[in-house]
């Protein structure tokens, strides 16, 4: 079977993106979606995106960790696909379509996807650092030199930790430097870290307010592949109006053999 792909990064988080409108890919098939993110093996990427027809928007977005199972929203995976729909004319620059959360709406302009997020209704603490699901689960811890933190072996501890059972959760390493934040992320499914995780990289900018280290509804993020920002409103712990902004780079297509 051969199966076109487009491959996309979005600030270093990398994805398999398919065009699955005429069903070319089983979402079951999990041992077809691990071997194609296989970094050896397949294409490789942190997950695949399968874009689907959906009634009522212009599509479906389909999110799959590299494990090969489905996932939760994948923010910066979401706004890969609207620049990725975007190329293959199924949505304008203004879209909206369906992930795993519910609705989003996306917008092109200059380069950049604005993506809204979910609104969040519950925003939880744990030991001290907060959980927040920003249509994935998201642990927040603040440290004071992320650079010099062992994200694999305290996140992988994190992830797995009695608090988030059964699920688990990513855990987010969180420093404030002037006024902006640096985010480093261990992601569940990837279970590693990325250079970049979009509801990550939402949930720790919305924290860094909640914690009052910032008195702004637009928080600039640096992660390790490259610069993100987010904006919100909070109002008595619900947060709304959620956007998620940066680049999304097509980085090259092909044909593969599967």
């Amino acid at each position: 079977m051969q199966i076109p792909f487009n491959k996309y990064q979005g600030a270093g988080n990398d994805f398999i993106m398919i065009d699955n409108r005429k069903g070319i890919i089983n979402p079951d098939d999990s041992v077809l979606i691990n071997k194609l993110c296989d970094r050896r093996f397949g294409i490789g990427a942190d997950g695949l995106i399968l874009i689907s027809p959906d009634k009522k928007l212009d599509f479906e977005m389909k999110y799959f960790n590299s494990d090969g199972k489905i996932g939760s929203m994948c923010g910066n995976g979401g706004r890969c696909t609207a620049h990725f729909a975007h190329k293959l004319g199924i949505a304008g620059k203004k879209q909206k379509f369906l992930a795993f959360d519910g609705p989003h709406e996306a917008e092109l302009k200059d380069g950049i996807v604005r993506l809204q997020m979910s609104d969040i209704k519950t925003v939880s603490k744990v030991k001290g650092n907060y959980f927040i699901n920003t249509g994935s689960p998201h642990y927040v811890v603040f440290v004071k030199n992320v650079k010099e933190t062992d994200v694999f072996n305290e996140g992988k501890k994190l992830r797995w930790s009695d608090e988030f059972k059964p699920g688990g959760t990513n855990v987010n390493f969180v420093e404030i430097i002037d006024s902006w934040i640096f985010v480093r992320t261990f992601e569940r499914g990837v279970e590693d870290e990325t250079l970049a995780c979009g509801t990550g990289v939402t949930a720790s900018a919305i924290a860094s307010v909640l914690a009052g280290h910032f008195d702004t509804n637009h928080v600039n993020v640096k992660a390790l592949g490259g610069n993100l920002s987010v904006e919100f409103n909070i109002n008595n712990d619900i947060v709304t109006n959620v956007y998620l902004s940066g680049p999304a780079t097509f980085v090259f297509d092909g044909v593969i053999e599967a």
